[in-house]
């Protein structure tokens, strides 16, 4: 089952966020496309600024697909000094794409 996983933090700037997906992909450049990750199962990937940090949004094809990936993702974060970069993840019940 497809689950949605939603990262909140609050203090974290663009270029942690950049930083972040430098290292996601391996390479300067960050993520561009599904296939930049280092797990296979991402399904969607959405970031934007917030009035106090930065805010994550992906769709994973399941929940054990996105359990491996918090293996890559947390230390990352952590080591750029995000705190506590806890996801809140939930059931997908319905997902439209173009």
């Amino acid at each position: 089952m497809a689950i949605v996983a939603v990262f909140e933090m609050p203090g974290m700037t663009q270029a942690q966020y950049e930083q972040s997906a430098d290292k996601v992909a391996g390479r300067p450049g960050g993520v561009k496309s599904p296939s930049d990750w280092p797990v296979a199962g991402l399904i969607s990937h959405t970031s934007a600024p917030t009035d106090n940090g930065w805010l994550v949004v992906d769709v994973w094809e399941s929940a054990e697909a996105f359990q491996q990936f918090g293996e890559t993702i947390v230390p990352i974060l952590r080591e750029l000094g995000v705190p506590d970069p806890q996801p809140k993840v939930y059931p997908v019940f319905t997902m439209v794409t173009g």
